[in-house]
């Protein structure tokens, strides 16, 4: 997303958590999957249905915003890829998934650069490495040459956005591991697309060489039409 939506997204989860604690809006964390499990406090008090609304309200949070909100997402099928670290793996699609959308938004005239936000873990150092690497070895997709800066970790309690990401990336996981649309359905139209595929949204894996996901689809109905064309400003990213 551009800075300037940052603190519209912001304040209306803000509004949200006043609905829900209204003595103390600034402790309520948004985590998805807390929420769906409604074992700690504020969701402790929240039937199944509520707290499922509360997830999908934060959704929409997103799914109501601009169109110039993105978001990317890279489902991977740990046994397919056993000799691979699952999240250095996603972690490499994203980055050049969000490199390969600002180089088309720059093709546009728009030149812009941006910047990577995660939450905090233990993963922040090989990342941090990772993405040094990416900048002057390259991916397997080529250089990133799009981002300002190396990634930045932040608290999640001290970012709504990030909160929005972990509630972007539950739908995902809810979606690909649990068969559960319901959360991925609303955001469906905000991962990136272009030319008919959808760029934002990467499947991994080998077991199912018709997989009818969205992001599977989508690649293999436009590798079939014969009077397609490739860009060089975007490329189609395997899943397999």
């Amino acid at each position: 997303m551009y800075e300037a939506q940052a603190a519209f997204l912001t304040n209306e989860l803000d509004k949200l958590a006043e609905s829900i604690s209204p003595g103390s809006p600034h402790l309520v964390e948004f985590h998805a999957s807390e929420i769906f499990a409604r074992r700690e406090s504020p969701w402790n008090k929240m039937s199944k249905e509520e707290a499922q609304g509360v997830i999908k309200a934060v959704l929409q949070v997103l799914a109501k915003s601009f169109d110039s909100a993105r978001a990317f997402a890279c489902a991977i099928h740990k046994a397919s890829y056993p000799n691979i670290d699952p999240i250095e793996h996603a972690f490499e699609d994203l980055c050049s998934r969000f490199d390969r959308y600002l180089a088309r938004v720059r093709f546009d005239g728009d030149r812009q650069r941006g910047l990577i936000i995660l939450d905090e873990s233990s993963h922040e150092t090989s990342l941090q490495a990772l993405a040094k690497d990416f900048r002057t070895l390259g991916t397997k997709w080529g250089v990133i040459r799009n981002l300002a800066d190396t990634p930045f970790f932040v608290n999640s309690k001290a970012s709504r956005i990030v909160q929005i990401a972990d509630h972007v990336a539950y739908a995902v996981f809810r979606r690909y591991n649990a068969s559960d649309t319901q959360y991925f359905d609303i955001i469906a139209a905000k991962f990136d697309s272009a030319d008919g595929i959808i760029h934002g949204l990467a499947h991994k894996q080998t077991i199912i060489p018709n997989c009818m996901c969205p992001a599977c689809m989508s690649r293999r109905i436009m590798t079939a039409r014969p009077e397609r064309t490739s860009s060089p400003t975007i490329p189609d990213f395997p899943n397999l």
